[in-house]
């Protein structure tokens, strides 16, 4: 398949859309982005990388990074979350305190704000005051890159203007789900929310969930291929928040959002694909990026339905 082309096709498609939707102007350091740059980067379990636009600028990859933590929970605990948290949709806005309140400080999935907060909890009760380094060392790992690294600025921007997120974090303390330092374990949530990678980096890290649990390229297995199953499903149902539904309906891969405006999604026993444009539709997903995977499984026909 010649997948240069059909980036190529793609990128002509969408470029209509890149002037619409507007940045995540909330985190006044995201505001500050060039708000017309487009990256899209694929990688086969092969290592081939095929990619157009400007793969090697390096974003804030925000939500993304909640796949990356949630993983290395898994990892620690090799059962099932609950009664910490659940594994359903949403259908709401990805830092709704109204549904928080009602179902008594339990987050319905760790691909929310307030679940990716229990999530930093649970690393933070095991590996203290490292915890933000072991999630960037990790990623690190998988991205087979150790210039990987956060974005000063874009931290500090969160933790000054993070007013929606100490709020959820307080609700949970009330309701006995935080055992940590509320301020510990958000200053680790905000660095790794500003963790920076390039649309290749992402791609990169993405991979082993492309190939349940295992890296096919070094041959390092990071989880097992339960494991990797349940986060590839997580990613399908809760991945883009109220949107859900949608990016399955349209896009049909398991994928993950953040508002810095990258997406990831894989194809399994295929490959990883990473795109990156900062303009936002209203559920707070990339508008632009969104359509260029919905072109990208119909030119060729990939998707897991």
């Amino acid at each position: 398949m010649d997948y240069i082309k059909i980036l190529q096709e793609i990128k002509s498609e969408i470029e209509p859309l890149l002037c619409k939707g507007k940045v995540a102007d909330y985190i006044p350091a995201l505001a500050e982005v060039n708000p017309d740059r487009f990256a899209m980067s694929i990688q086969l379990l092969d290592g081939r990388i095929f990619e157009i636009g400007q793969c090697d600028w390096r974003f804030s990859i925000q939500s993304i990074s909640k796949i990356f933590a949630f993983t290395l929970v898994l990892k620690l605990l090799h059962q099932d979350l609950c009664p910490r948290m659940g594994h359903e949709p949403s259908g709401n806005p990805f830092n709704s305190l109204v549904q928080l309140e009602y179902e008594k400080g339990i987050p319905r999935n760790p691909f929310i704000n307030a679940g990716a907060i229990v999530v930093t909890d649970i690393l933070t009760s095991h590996y203290k005051e490292e915890t933000f380094e072991v999630i960037m060392r990790f990623i690190q790992e998988l991205s087979d890159d150790s210039s990987v690294s956060f974005d000063a600025q874009v931290a500090n921007s969160e933790e000054e203007n993070g007013f929606r997120n100490l709020a959820l974090v307080n609700m949970m303390k009330s309701f006995g789900n935080i055992n940590n330092s509320i301020f510990e374990i958000m200053r680790t949530y905000f660095h790794q929310c500003s963790i920076s990678m390039s649309s290749k980096q992402l791609c990169r890290a993405m991979l082993f969930l492309a190939n349940h649990g295992k890296d096919p390229l070094c041959g390092k297995e990071f989880i097992t291929e339960s494991q990797s199953k349940r986060i590839s499903s997580l990613m399908l149902t809760c991945g883009h928040y109220d949107a859900s539904g949608d990016f399955a309906f349209r896009v049909g891969l398991p994928g993950k959002s953040g508002v810095g405006g990258g997406i990831v999604a894989i194809i399994p026993n295929l490959m990883s694909l990473c795109v990156y444009s900062p303009r936002l539709n209203e559920n707070g997903n990339s508008l632009a990026g969104t359509k260029a995977l919905e072109l990208f499984t119909t030119k060729t026909g990939f998707s897991i339905f």
